[in-house]
């Protein structure tokens, strides 16, 4: 369902405020942060953090087309998004990624890195902040949808918790984790709730577990076969940061993402390629992309991909470049 409804922009800094925010709940935000941690912070932080989020993704968005809730009508509200307008609203799944995110990040380098607690405390209530307020500018979610998705984030942060070192520590060392990362994913984005109609709910489940599968993968190779690529001291948070220090960040992001981009679009091209030979549809058909037969495979093997990329292809890129 589109959104016709006109409007005038009389404030442009939160206009923009909140578009920006509400960015920071999606798959840009996700792409370019989540790698950046492991190439320029610190495993043991970016791996709790993928793990947090892809189960409090999954679940948000699974609760989302369980409980069916309806999004805020409009009017009243004027929407400022198109494409979630065909999910529903309870819970906001920006809200759980963003308090998911943004806590579990503070959560794991509060202990590991020198900074004061309080600006920690204060960035990742900011953070979170920011996106909850900007679901209801934009006109997708209700006040209700928005505090129970940053309510239900808080609650799995909190039983999640105690277990992160023991669940760190299977992923890395268990010779099941390749098979348990990527048959549990796909058994759950094969067997996500079914809808009467089309919501992107389902696609956009298989691309995060997806991600987080190859990454997984990716940890349990690098523990199992390399040494670790950067020590934990690579990049300390703090001020002032160095000229040298700067330049070598923002290298290994800019290779980085250029290979995490590029692989992303080559297998799509690909598996889209295959399985539209397989299952007799031109690739700009957009139904045919949609079935679960096509959705599932072609999502889940091009983020798989990513994340293995991300994890083991570009570390090893950036020592050849002498990047570390």
């Amino acid at each position: 369902q589109g959104c016709t409804q006109k409007y005038i922009v009389k404030n442009y800094f939160y206009y923009y405020l909140f578009k920006f925010s509400a960015a920071l709940g999606e798959e840009i935000f996700y792409i370019t942060f989540l790698p950046f941690t492991y190439w320029n912070i610190d495993h043991s932080v970016s791996r709790r953090m993928i793990i947090v989020w892809s189960i409090v993704m999954y679940i948000g968005q699974v609760s989302k087309d369980i409980l069916k809730w309806p999004r805020p009508l409009s009017p009243p509200v004027v929407k400022l998004e198109m494409r979630t307008n065909a999910e529903y609203g309870m819970p906001s799944t920006h809200a759980m990624a963003a308090t998911a995110i943004s806590f579990s990040f503070f959560i794991a380098t509060t202990n590991q890195y020198k900074y004061p607690f309080e600006l920690g405390l204060a960035a990742a209530f900011v953070f979170s902040t920011l996106v909850c307020l900007s679901r209801l500018y934009t006109g997708m979610h209700t006040v209700l949808d928005v505090i129970g998705g940053a309510l239900i984030s808080a609650v799995l942060l909190v039983l999640l918790y105690p277990a992160w070192d023991t669940i760190d520590h299977l992923l890395l060392t268990s010779p099941f984790c390749p098979l348990f990362a990527i048959v549990v994913p796909l058994v759950l984005c094969y067997n996500y709730p079914k809808l009467d109609y089309y919501s992107p709910t389902r696609g956009d489940t298989t691309t995060i577990l997806g991600a987080a599968a190859g990454a997984t993968v990716g940890f349990w190779l690098n523990n199992q076969y390399a040494a670790p690529a950067y020590p934990s001291q690579s990049f300390q948070p703090g001020f002032p940061l160095t000229t040298s220090t700067m330049v070598f960040v923002l290298a290994r992001f800019f290779v980085g993402i250029v290979v995490v981009l590029l692989t992303r679009w080559v297998m799509k091209s690909m598996v889209l390629g295959m399985l539209g030979y397989r299952y007799k549809f031109p690739l700009r058909d957009l139904e045919a992309r949609r079935r679960l037969e096509v959705e599932v495979p072609y999502k889940f093997v091009t983020y798989s991909s990513v994340g293995f990329m991300a994890t083991v292809i570009v570390p090893l890129l950036h020592e050849l470049l002498g990047l570390l």
